[in-house]
């Protein structure tokens, strides 16, 4: 053979190739991480987070992320035991994704349950930011191959993301639950007309009937509700709406089917951010249960009546269909598109 017949022959580089998993875990809730990790069988990665005297954020990882697909388990939430504000968590969260970026991970995935920022998802008054559209570009900037989420609070936000948008959701967790408490003459609420689908869906898996609160908001964070669209007369009112925040909303609420002769109030929402003086409002309120899941880790002082539960099995399945190239709709059967 001759050397320009030798320079022709493609030279073929054989490796053996063992995908690997990482999962690691900012300080916004690592107890979900530590969930996640005993369900997948993988342990927890070591990554080295603090907060400087001057505030700015710091991590490192503490073994190699060269070739691995990188699972981040941070909801940019606060996180009141660790001393971690929302915007904090939102900052560890994208020095993470970079120092797995730089470390050579083969790819980067956030696992943020709850997206912050999420009620930022349009202009309401002129000048005003689309800020959950502003979290999108933040974390792609910074280098994410995908992101896998829960109950996004608008549709629309998914379209914010170029790169995949996995959207779980806690419904089937919820109906679950409160199938099995038994509960009878049982009604739906949805908050407002924007819940109106979910809700539906809601009731239609739990057998129960729909009412809707005719809801306005004439000012951020101040809700009034005039009244109950539908019967909920001598009835168990079931109030479900996607996140949970000061609760004054939901108090006014279980407050407008009380008064329209509902004899029980339970609610139920994926994410318990709770916040300001949401545990005075609920402690007033008297909802018989206020179940949420475990996105968010709940502060301190939380009423005997609030119930969690975890979503780690949810995204234990969805880590592992994305790790493996599978179908992450086949979690729920093709039924994660709520909106």
């Amino acid at each position: 053979m001759s050397v320009a017949e030798a320079q022709s022959v493609p030279t073929i580089i054989r490796r053996d190739y063992d995908k690997r998993l990482m999962l690691v875990t900012g300080r916004a809730n690592p107890d979900l991480a530590y969930r996640i990790s005993d369900k997948l069988g993988v342990g927890l990665s070591e990554a080295n987070t603090k907060t400087f005297a001057n505030g700015e954020v710091y991590c490192r990882y503490d073994e190699s992320v060269r070739g691995a697909d990188v699972f981040i388990v941070q909801p940019t939430c606060t996180n009141v035991a660790a001393g971690l504000s929302t915007n904090d968590a939102l900052m560890e969260l994208l020095a993470l994704v970079d120092a797995a970026v730089g470390g050579s991970a083969h790819r980067v995935i956030a696992v943020t349950p709850w997206y912050g920022y999420a009620r930022q998802d349009k202009k309401s008054s002129p000048r005003e930011p689309i800020s959950a559209r502003l979290v999108a570009r933040m974390l792609e900037a910074a280098g994410i191959d995908r992101i896998l989420t829960m109950d996004l609070h608008s549709g629309q936000i998914q379209g914010f993301f170029q790169k995949p948008c996995d959207h779980m959701t806690g419904l089937f967790m919820l109906t679950q639950y409160f199938q099995d408490l038994g509960l009878e003459d049982l009604v739906v609420v949805a908050p407002d007309a924007g819940r109106v689908k979910l809700n539906k869906r809601f009731a239609a898996k739990i057998g129960a009937d729909l009412a809707i609160l005719n809801k306005e908001r004439p000012a951020q964070q101040v809700a009034e509700i005039s009244y109950v669209i539908g019967d909920v007369a001598g009835k168990t009112a079931l109030l479900v709406d996607d996140m949970i925040g000061t609760a004054g909303t939901l108090a006014a609420a279980a407050q407008a089917v009380r008064d329209a002769g509902a004899s029980r109030v339970y609610a139920a929402a994926t994410h318990g951010n709770f916040s300001g003086n949401a545990w005075e409002n609920l402690a007033t309120a008297g909802f018989e249960q206020v179940v949420v899941t475990d996105t968010i880790p709940l502060p301190p002082g939380a009423p005997a009546n609030v119930r969690v539960l975890s979503c780690a099995d949810l995204l234990t399945n969805s880590i592992r269909q994305i790790f493996t190239d599978g179908s992450v709709s086949d979690v729920f059967g093709g039924e994660n598109q709520l909106f």
